[in-house]
């Protein structure tokens, strides 16, 4: 299944909180991209990154993503969409 997980980031995250975990936050998130759990990735500015996962299920995704520095440390949340092909599409094409 295809999710996008968006980000949601406190106003009053400050730099000097981000800092100590970004090493491990960029650390994880590769081992992500590598491991095939996140598909694609992109970055907000000031809003944080929004990533297209391939997991099971909501909850896995949802498991996933709070192993993230970031996360487990209560400074950053993600909000999970599960997204699928427009399937009207195919009325589009002529019968075989």
């Amino acid at each position: 299944m295809k999710i996008f997980a968006i980000a949601n980031v406190p106003g009053s995250l400050t730099p000097e909180q981000l800092q100590p975990h970004m090493p491990a936050e960029v650390h994880a998130t590769l081992k992500l991209y590598l491991d095939g759990k996140v598909e694609q990735f992109w970055f907000r500015d000031k809003a944080g990154p929004i990533f297209l996962m391939d997991a099971p299920s909501i909850e896995q995704a949802r498991s996933t993503l709070d192993s993230l520095p970031l996360v487990a440390a209560g400074l950053m949340s993600y909000e999970l969409l599960p997204v699928m092909p427009l399937m009207p599409l195919g009325r589009l094409l002529p019968a075989a």
